[in-house]
């Protein structure tokens, strides 16, 4: 995966995820995410993958991957039990 956010370009596919009262790590949605298991679906298939970035090690950690037809959101109780103090 590239770090679209990292090299400062818009894929429009990359969000940052707001609200969290998180500076750091910064938490990802990537929403583009193409699955072949899917057949026709493309890069619009449904999958969502949530992520950490960990700017001064320059590392990412895998929170949860979702398939938006069984749920609409990340879930932000995880993502706060896991980097908040």
């Amino acid at each position: 995966m590239f770090l679209y956010h990292k090299l400062q370009v818009d894929n429009r596919g990359i969000f940052r995820i707001t609200g969290l009262h998180i500076e750091s790590p910064g938490v990802y949605k990537a929403k583009k995410f193409a699955c072949r298991s899917l057949k026709g679906k493309g890069a619009k298939s449904g999958i969502r993958v949530i992520y950490a970035y960990f700017e001064r090690e320059d590392r990412i950690e895998l929170i949860e991957i979702y398939y938006k037809g069984e749920r609409e959101n990340e879930d932000r109780q995880r993502i706060l039990r896991r980097y908040c103090p």
